[in-house]
């Protein structure tokens, strides 16, 4: 079985929730609010640089230290507890796995940082394929590019609406909430 995982949430730590709120001395809620509605998606489409989705960040177009927000945002990127021992023992299993992320190009700060890709291989990010889960296309096109029956893919994942949209294309999914509960499904599926 191969293995589709989801980063943000899932293996990596997402400053969103805590540390981007910070820097702007805001809450989550006052964040989201301000920022602009549609910036997030577009660049997570790859439609926007970074750049341009710095300069449309707030709804209002306010300045604001770029330079200080970027580098909030790549020192926070970090392992969740248990993820990295998981990924390596996996991959010392010879467990193929893949990452199926809705994420733009800041992906390489990510792999920068953790080196992600000791143990899995970059392959479907929302900012290169054009897609974002829960999109039926974002599960069809690795199981073209795979050329592999969906059922041979294990989806993993922190949001319930992008496990129950991958196992709608025939997926096996698993909406992930700690490594100790992914590790005991792996081991129930033989992988561990």
């Amino acid at each position: 079985m191969i293995l589709l995982l989801d980063v943000m949430g899932t293996l990596v730590h997402d400053p969103f929730h805590e540390e981007m709120p910070a820097f702007f001395g805001m809450t989550l809620r006052e964040l989201i609010a301000q920022k602009d509605p549609t910036a997030w998606v577009e660049f997570e489409h790859g439609e926007l640089t970074h750049e341009a989705f710095l300069a449309r960040f707030w709804a209002d177009g306010r300045d604001y230290d770029r330079a200080g927000f970027t580098g909030c945002v790549r020192e926070a990127y970090d392992f969740l507890p248990g993820i990295e021992e998981l990924l390596g023992e996996l991959h010392a299993a010879g467990v193929t796995m893949h990452a199926l992320s809705n994420y733009p190009v800041w992906f390489r700060w990510i792999e920068e940082r953790l080196a992600l890709s000791r143990f899995l291989t970059w392959s479907f990010v929302s900012c290169e394929t054009g897609v974002r889960k829960p999109d039926p296309e974002a599960y069809r096109g690795p199981v073209r590019r795979l050329g592999v029956a969906p059922s041979s893919l294990l989806f993993v994942d922190d949001r319930e609406a992008n496990v129950t949209a991958a196992e709608a294309e025939g997926l096996a999914g698993h909406r992930f909430e700690s490594a100790a509960g992914l590790r005991a499904e792996l081991a129930a599926r033989g992988l561990l």
